[in-house]
């Protein structure tokens, strides 16, 4: 990039009104060093008004009472609780109905029961290993103004591991979690056995290094679904709940039950007052007793409703965080909870199936994926689109996995020529009008899609747009319904090159069904019968040992080769790390926002006026 166009674009960024009064002085040009200094010192004054509480700290004992207003940018495609596992959108809306046997505390990095309490029992001699789970006495399966408790039982869950996650035909993400591979190769179920009304057992045919991880679950309520599956078997049980239901008549173990649903304007929820989770005085939580999420159209709509006073907290983009922090006596806090552990990525189709024979051959070669992470141009996109505000992915696992390691990166960081000569290696040079071509002759150009609601996702793959087109590359940018995402993802695979997040790896063995070559979401040639490549081949086995092995300094060196394949085979092309910032009105208490446990709206409670 030329020093007139870096300037140009750097002063866009700087168009704020401080900014602005430096720039009216006498002085007319500046330095890009002196810019670049401005910039530092403003994101600092920035930073400045911000608070950081973070949590992993006792709650103080609230009182139950208010309405939290809040808002989701889609309506839910499906109340089926099966259906909803491959929609975000839908889950997110639902997610408070139901509840996981156990949960995970990452303050502690320690597993805590939930749901239920368990039991780790391991045998050395025969080389297995039990999950023992004993369901809590006082969780029950309630619907809204029903005085009516059923209590949750082992039967629950079993149906639910056994007919739902087990079973092939609900394209479920847990499928493959249930399988592990054993010594020899082969591949052995966890099956699970009912003991009695509360206690049930996971029955591993080899002992592993995080049992909790594979087999915890949330689940649904048997009585509602067993009966459609018994008469008319998978699609009868997945036609239940439809967007046409009266949400009241969902069964709920979770905070809160859905009581309303208005398309495109409102989802409306009521405290469970049955829930389990209690505070350090017994009170049942949530302490809040109603939530109403208003359905609008983008996130820049959410701005405007937190602006004006019509929400009670919001997700802060780089781009809403001096607006926010300039308003004078606000009635709300800025939270600054540090560094994301997740980042979006670029993924390119690697299927052979799905794809023309020329995309196939540029993106399933290494050399190509390596030159298009040296065109990220990571720096670019954290000054103009997260406003200097996040730092860059480089690494794989998340720094809260036990096995992060520091010194292994992504060595193919921005560098246009050095993107060049890897391009040339494989036969990819410029034409006489300077476009990228392969040795056919064919120009190399193709479809980045993405989630259309994010509009920081469609800035960034702008960029990335921009970028290669400076270097003979065409890509064109399709944001699109998040389901439709999906789906290419999932059933119909014809796409070329995705942006998307797929959450934190707080855990190596997280994502059975992402990084194993047979995962049903291996994102760039999903559901091979064997390995297409050496490298993931290699990947399979060292996930499948790093899996088994509980010895941490033997484990530390699987997990380093594994990591260290992936950031050179470059599968995944990592972005960046944006600082996590969320605003709360000032009237809620137990407020604690960081990036490893985020804002835990159970403990909000009203406060006195």
């Amino acid at each position: 990039m030329n020093a007139k166009r870096y300037l140009t674009e750097l002063i866009a960024i700087l168009l704020i009104a401080s900014v602005t009064l430096f720039y009216s002085c006498s002085r007319e040009e500046y330095t890009l060093e002196e810019i670049e200094e401005i910039k530092t010192d403003e994101e600092n004054t920035l930073l400045s008004k911000t608070v950081s509480k973070p949590g992993g700290v006792p709650f103080e004992v609230g009182k139950v009472g208010g309405e939290w207003t809040s808002s989701v940018t889609a309506d839910p495609k499906t109340f089926n609780l099966i259906v909803a596992h491959t929609d975000a959108e839908s889950m997110a809306i639902i997610g408070s109905l139901y509840a996981y046997l156990a949960d995970y505390d990452p303050y502690e990095r320690e597993w805590k029961p939930d749901l239920a309490s368990f039991k780790i029992a391991a045998d050395e001699a025969a080389g297995t290993l039990d999950v023992i789970f004993t369901i809590r006495d006082d969780a029950f399966w309630t619907t809204y103004g029903s005085d009516e408790k059923i209590k949750v039982t082992s039967d629950d869950v079993v149906f639910w591991y056994n007919e739902v996650w087990g079973n092939p035909e609900t394209n479920s993400s847990g499928y493959n979690g249930q399988f592990i591979q054993m010594e020899d190769g082969t591949s052995a179920h966890i099956d699970i056995e009912k003991i009695d009304d509360r206690r049930f057992s996971f029955h591993f045919p080899r002992i592993i290094a995080n049992p909790i991880l594979t087999c915890n679950m949330y689940f649904g309520p048997k009585h509602q679904y067993a009966p459609a599956y018994e008469e008319g078997g998978t699609d009868a049980m997945m036609d239940l709940f439809t967007v046409d239901t009266d949400v009241s008549q969902l069964a709920c173990i979770g905070e809160y039950y859905l009581i309303e649903y208005t398309p495109g304007v409102r989802l409306v929820y009521a405290r469970n007052p049955y829930f389990y989770k209690k505070d350090a005085a017994g009170i049942s939580l949530p302490y809040r007793e109603k939530s109403i999420a208003q359905i609008v159209p983008d996130q820049n709509t959410e701005f405007l409703l937190f602006k004006n006073g019509e929400k009670d907290s919001y997700t802060v983009r780089p781009e809403d965080l001096e607006d926010l922090l300039s308003i004078e006596e606000p009635d709300y806090t800025v939270y600054n909870g540090g560094a994301s552990l997740r980042s979006s990525f670029v993924s390119f189709n690697q299927n052979p199936k799905a794809l023309d024979d020329k995309y196939h051959q540029w993106f399933s070669k290494k050399e190509f994926r390596q030159a298009m992470s040296r065109l990220l141009n990571r720096e670019r996109i954290i000054k103009q689109v997260y406003r200097g505000l996040a730092e860059p992915a480089l690494g794989f696992f998340a720094t809260a996995n036990p096995y992060y390691n520091d010194s292994l990166k992504n060595e193919y960081t921005y560098d246009p020529h050095k993107a060049a000569e890897l391009m040339n290696s494989i036969g990819i040079t410029p034409d006489e009008n300077g476009l990228m071509t392969d040795e056919n002759g064919n120009h190399i150009e193709f479809d980045l899609v993405l989630g259309a609601d994010s509009t920081v996702g469609v800035d960034i793959a702008n960029i990335i747009s921009d970028e290669c087109a400076k270097a003979g590359i065409t890509v064109n940018v399709k944001p699109l319904d998040f389901q439709k995402v999906v789906d290419m993802l999932m059933s119909t695979h014809d796409w070329h090159s995705v942006m998307i997040s797929l959450g934190t790896n707080y855990w190596p063995t997280q994502g059975s069904n992402v990084w194993p070559s047979d995962g049903n979401l291996h994102l760039w040639h999903p559901n091979q019968e064997s390995p297409a490549t050496d490298w993931e081949a290699r990947v399979d086995y060292l996930y499948n040992e790093g899996s088994f092995t509980v010895d941490r300094a033997k484990a530390e060196v699987i997990w380093d080769e594994y990591q260290g394949i992936i950031l050179e085979q470059l599968p995944v092309l990592y972005l960046v790390h944006p600082l996590s910032f969320t605003a709360v009105r000032d009237k809620w208490g137990n407020v604690y926002y960081d990036t490893l446990g985020g804002l835990d709206t159970n403990y909000l409670f009203l406060k006195e006026e």
